[in-house]
């Protein structure tokens, strides 16, 4: 047994609390940066599409990194690919930060996609090495599994609606090079930490002579929920990327330089709010569902029944859209309420979705199977960056809306083919 294997086994809570706080910080710069991004480029006058643009890189690196990150974690530890994940972010920030203002439109949407693509690349390997790890350290017993992944995705994700108003916060008080530079460096921090103190022994090695290939799972229940997970994620970042945002700026700010900051930090606090939110429902979930529900049996019949939940909100949302013609002020009301009842079903959906994942796949290939299901994840978000830019350009907010529908209608229907697995 090489060197690098004799280690003993960490003590679960502390190897589970170790992972947690490199991830929250993974995600806090994660969600500040996508709204440094979206608010300062929007101010520069770029279009629904060009925005679209600026993240398509990073979504596509991520259905690449998924199914390559399961294999090199599996081959090196998930340590190894953790820490690759946290140096690849502060090096795509860093390089962030020399971006001039003074370059074309052409260049600077090639460089930021070029940018955003190594952040990609960071989030996948970080996103994947946690949540196997999950899968290697909850106990078994009393529902730990979901209980252990439901505590971690849902910090996760209010960590990063944090993330999200501490960008447009950090844009509007210090600028867009001095945001960047700073969340480099905090990160930085972190990431030494995060060596120093991440216990010896974090399990997800496989055997050395290993080789790659089989990122496929043999179990159809983890491709069935492989593909369910592609067209929920695309349901929400249909409306989220780009369409929502960029109708509240332009609901919210009224042209001048002081009305520009202000929408930033409302725009920013409602997708912080959103995350939040979202993040705090996943958390609560298996509460929510009951023990009945974290079994596998019941948490799929879950599955199906939150997928169905979710098909009616965005058409009726897209409904009353087309039926204001313009904005006003009970629209962005009714947008806000909407949006918030999206959130919570559609937050419920990812968290059973994320324990299925977990409990289907085998203990001696997760890293793998977690991976490709992740590949499917970030298919999703990259299809819904596209429809969304696309969608408000030509449609405005209610194909956009509409399209987030069809996406819900999709995964709903692909939910239930788990039942037949």
């Amino acid at each position: 047994m090489p060197a690098a294997m004799a280690s003993p086994p960490p003590n679960p809570v502390r190897a589970y609390a170790a992972v947690t706080a490199a991830y929250w910080a993974f995600m806090l710069t994660d969600g500040a940066l996508r709204m440094l991004v979206l608010l300062h480029f929007n101010g520069l006058g770029f279009s629904p599409i060009q925005l679209a643009w600026l993240f398509l890189l990073y979504e596509l690196a991520g259905i690449v990194t998924n199914l390559a990150a399961g294999w090199l974690a599996a081959r090196f530890g998930l340590a190894a690919t953790l820490y690759a994940g946290l140096a690849l972010q502060i090096g795509a920030l860093a390089a962030l930060a020399r971006l001039d203002p003074a370059w074309s439109i052409a260049a600077s949407v090639t460089f930021v996609m070029a940018v955003q693509g190594v952040s990609g690349v960071a989030k996948d390997l970080a996103k994947m090495s946690s949540k196997s790890a999950v899968k290697l350290l909850a106990p078994a017993a009393d529902g730990g599994l979901f209980r252990w992944v439901a505590a971690l995705t849902g910090s996760k994700n209010a960590i990063k609606g944090l993330g999200f108003f501490l960008g447009a916060a950090l844009l509007a008080v210090a600028g867009f090079q001095t945001a960047v530079w700073a969340m480099a460096g905090v990160l930085a921090l972190i990431l030494s930490a995060v060596v120093l103190f991440l216990p010896a022994g974090l399990p997800g090695r496989m055997k050395a002579d290993e080789a790659w290939g089989g990122w496929r799972s043999k179990d159809p229940r983890v491709n069935r929920l492989s593909l369910a997970r592609l067209f929920l994620f695309g349901a929400r970042d249909v409306w989220f990327v780009v369409g929502v945002p960029v109708y509240f700026q332009s609901v919210l700010s009224e042209g001048t330089a002081e009305g520009r900051r202000e929408a930033f930090f409302l725009v920013g606090g409602f997708m912080a709010l959103w995350i939040i939110a979202y993040g705090a429902v996943q958390g609560f979930a298996p509460r929510l569902l009951g023990p009945k529900g974290q079994s596998e049996a019941k948490a799929t019949k879950a599955a199906v029944g939150w997928a169905a939940a979710l098909v009616p909100i965005p058409f009726l949302l897209s409904a009353a859209a087309m039926l204001a013609g313009e904005p006003t002020p009970w629209l962005t009301a009714i947008l806000i309420l909407g949006l918030l009842g999206f959130g919570f079903v559609f937050a419920v959906n990812s968290s059973v979705h994320s324990y299925l994942i977990l409990a289907f796949g085998s203990a001696g290939r997760i890293t793998r199977d977690v991976g490709f299901y992740y590949m499917a994840n970030a298919a999703g978000r990259l299809f819904g960056t596209l429809v969304s830019g696309i969608s408000y350009q030509f449609g405005g907010l209610p194909l956009c809306l509409a399209s987030a529908g069809a996406m819900a209608l999709a995964n709903w229907l692909a939910a239930r083919r788990l039942l037949k697995a």
